[in-house]
């Protein structure tokens, strides 16, 4: 995932007044949401980018869809529809999560398995694989694919443990056929 350079310095510029102000934690929560939403409604991010809305009719409908949220996060918001970088605003929200998750020594980990992980076996997962990449916990995400005969595939990062039994069977393949 190429991450523009804006993304990166509006993201940054956000984690220094929420770290300065202490609230990493909830921005953090709100710019999920606001991923969510947008991800979700691709009709709002084609508004947003439509030309023949005014500047003040897009802030106004984010500050209708997204009344709830942070002062900072909304401005935020609005100064992305004033440079006229409303496509960027997945890529802050994914740059700022990123930069939270660092600070509080969280990696992000995609879990593939055959069936839903349950909370336990999540919570030892993420104590073995933390440790692992030099972090404290995971925040993961499970993918479940019925596809898989068995065993996990963990991507943290770019990082990639294949477990699966599939993995395995391809190595003891290329293992008989040296």
């Amino acid at each position: 995932m190429n991450v523009s350079t804006v993304a990166k310095r509006y993201a940054l510029a956000l984690f220094q007044l929420a770290k300065e102000k202490q609230l990493l934690n909830q921005m953090e929560a709100e710019l999920r949401i606001v991923k969510e939403v947008t991800e979700k409604n691709p009709d709002l991010f084609a508004v947003l980018k439509s030309p023949k809305l005014s500047k003040a009719d897009k802030k106004k409908l984010v500050e209708t869809a997204f009344s709830g949220l942070n002062p900072f996060v909304l401005n935020l918001l609005k100064l992305l529809i004033d440079r006229h970088r409303q496509s960027e605003i997945d890529a802050v929200a994914d740059e700022f999560i990123g930069l939270v998750n660092e600070e509080n020594g969280v990696a992000a980990a995609t879990i593939t398995s055959v069936r839903a992980l349950t909370e336990e076996e999540s919570k030892a997962l993420s104590s073995s694989f933390a440790a692992k990449v030099g972090k404290k916990s995971l925040k993961i995400e499970n993918i479940v694919d019925s596809k898989l005969l068995g065993g996990l595939k963990v991507r943290i990062g770019n990082r990639i443990f294949d477990g699966s039994l599939q993995g395995k069977l391809e190595r003891l393949e290329r293992q008989l056929l040296r």
